[in-house]
């Protein structure tokens, strides 16, 4: 399953007009840890995919976005629901510790 990818106005849309759980993922395609994380997240989605979304953001398409929350480096996945912000992790992140905040959001 391959993550829905995200621009300015989608994100806004989802995010904060449906305001459903979420993750959304950002990335860039030169990004080797983004290599691995990227799949993981992907292999995760079905699993949850019936209560929780899963997005994907390009931040070489989509730099204003990845600059609105004051992001620095990729890998980051940002957490949300009802439209409010729940958190973020960073970097090369685990199955496990990535499975843990998704319960979180979703409690």
């Amino acid at each position: 399953m391959a993550l829905k990818q995200l621009d300015s106005n989608s994100f806004e849309e989802i995010i904060y007009d449906n305001g459903e759980a979420c993750l959304v993922l950002f990335s860039r395609k030169s990004c080797h840890v983004c290599k691995e994380v990227g799949p993981m997240v992907e292999e995760l989605a079905p699993k949850y995919s019936e209560k929780f979304g899963f997005y994907y953001v390009d931040v070489e398409e989509n730099m204003t976005l990845f600059q609105r929350f004051s992001l620095k480096g990729v890998p980051q996945i940002l957490f949300f629901k009802d439209g409010e912000y729940q958190g973020k992790l960073s970097g090369n992140v685990e199955e496990e510790v990535l499975e843990e905040k998704i319960a979180e959001i979703q409690a």
